[in-house]
C-alpha cells in the first residue's frame, strides 16, 4: 500500500474516495445519508469553511483505493490542534490500513505544527473502536435528535410561535434561501459569535466571526448548487440589531433530510423565547419551499440544557446512535526516538 497526496485536479480519486465514503457510510452511520458527491469534492478541496488542508489516500493492490483522509489545518483558532481522521473501505478494514493512515496523518499534523489530533465519529461504530484502540480519550459527545414533521400534530407550530411572539414582543423576522445576504454578514457573524458559549471540549478555542469570515468561509456548497441552504434571523426593532438566528440546509440528493445548521441567541436578548420564535418560523418557510421535507436532525452536547428543551417543545425525538469526538496528543502517534 502507499499513501499519496492527492491532486485537486484527479476527479477520478476524487470519485474514488466518494465510493469509500459511501461505502463507510453504510456500514458506520445507519441512520444518515452520505453527502452528495458535489460536496464531497468540495470538502476533499476546501474542508468545511475552507479551513486549510490536505487530503491524502492509501491506495491498495486489490482494491485501488483502499481509504483516505483530509486533515484540517485551521488557520484562525486552534493553531496547535488539527482535526480529521481516516477512512477506510469495509472490504479493507482490519489490516493496518487505518492505522496506518492515522501515523502518516499525526505526521503531517507535526510537520505543521500541530499537537492535538482530534476527530468525530459515530458513537458504537468501528471508528469508536478504533478511537478507543489507540489511546484517544473522549472531549464530548453529541446527543442525536431528529424532528420527524409528519408526527408533529396540526397547529403545533403556529401556537407555539404565537406563544414565542407574545414574549418576543419587540422582535421582528427576516428570512431568506440560499447564501447569506450581504446586509446580513456583519449582523449574523455577532450571532455566530453567541453559538460560541456553546459547550465544547476543553482546549478547544471558540471561532471568532465577522463579516469577511463569513462571506469568505461560509456558503460555498449553497453557491455552488450542491446544498440549498435556508435562514430565519429575529431583529431588535429599537436597535436593528440582530438577535437569534435559525439556518438549515437541504442535500438535493436527498431532498427529504433537512440538517440544521446553527440556532444560537445572543446573550443580552436571551429569555424572550428567541431560539423558539426563530425555528417555527423556519418550519413555517421550509413547510413553503420544501414540502417534500420529512425530517430534520440536528445535535446537541448533553450539557446544552436550553437548546435540548427547545427541541422537545418542537417535538424532537433522541435517535441512536450520537457523535463521538475524540482526540490524542500528536506525539502519542509518532516514532518513539
Amino acid at each position: 500500500m502507499r499513501i499519496e497526496r492527492w491532486d485537486p485536479d484527479d476527479e477520478t480519486t476524487a470519485l474514488a474516495c466518494y465510493e469509500v465514503h459511501r461505502a463507510a457510510n453504510a456500514v458506520d452511520e445507519p441512520f444518515e445519508p452520505p453527502m452528495n458527491a458535489g460536496a464531497f469534492g468540495l470538502y476533499l478541496r476546501e474542508g468545511w469553511e475552507k479551513t486549510p488542508g490536505e487530503t491524502w489516500v492509501a491506495h491498495d493492490a486489490e482494491l485501488g483505493v483502499a481509504g483516505f483522509y483530509r486533515i484540517h489545518l485551521p488557520d484562525l483558532e486552534n493553531l496547535t490542534r488539527a482535526f480529521a481522521g481516516p477512512v477506510v473501505h469495509p472490504a479493507v478494514r482490519r489490516r493496518g490500513i487505518g492505522g496506518e493512515l492515522l501515523r502518516h496523518e499525526a505526521a503531517r499534523a507535526a510537520a505543521n505544527g500541530r499537537e492535538i489530533l482530534s476527530s468525530a465519529t459515530v458513537a458504537g461504530s468501528a471508528g469508536q473502536a478504533f478511537a478507543v484502540a489507540v489511546g484517544a480519550t473522549l472531549g464530548i459527545d453529541e446527543v442525536r435528535r431528529v424532528q420527524y414533521l409528519a408526527k408533529i400534530p396540526a397547529g403545533t407550530i403556529a401556537s407555539l410561535r404565537e406563544a414565542a411572539a407574545r414574549t418576543a414582543a419587540g422582535y421582528s423576522l427576516v428570512n431568506w434561501t440560499g447564501d447569506i445576504p450581504e446586509e446580513y454578514l456583519g449582523p449574523l457573524a455577532k450571532v455566530n459569535n453567541a453559538f460560541e458559549d456553546a459547550p465544547h471540549a476543553d482546549g478547544v478555542e471558540p471561532g471568532v466571526w465577522d463579516a469577511a469570515r463569513l462571506r469568505e468561509r461560509v456558503g460555498t456548497a449553497v453557491r455552488a448548487g450542491f446544498m440549498r441552504s435556508y435562514g430565519v434571523a429575529a431583529i431588535h426593532d429599537a436597535t436593528g440589531e440582530m438577535t437569534a438566528f435559525s439556518g438549515v440546509n437541504v442535500d438535493p440528493e436527498a431532498p427529504e433530510w433537512g440538517f440544521q445548521s446553527l440556532t444560537a441567541v445572543t446573550r443580552e436578548h436571551r429569555g424572550h423565547r428567541l431560539g423558539l420564535l426563530v425555528k417555527t418560523a423556519m418550519l413555517e418557510l421550509l413547510a413553503q419551499e420544501e414540502p417534500q421535507l420529512e425530517r430534520i436532525e440536528t445535535g446537541n452536547a448533553a450539557a446544552n440544557d436550553h437548546m435540548i428543551a427547545v427541541n422537545e417543545q418542537l417535538g424532537y425525538e433522541v435517535v441512536e446512535p450520537g457523535w463521538m469526538f475524540y482526540e490524542i496528543p500528536v506525539a502519542k502517534l509518532l516514532p518513539q526516538s
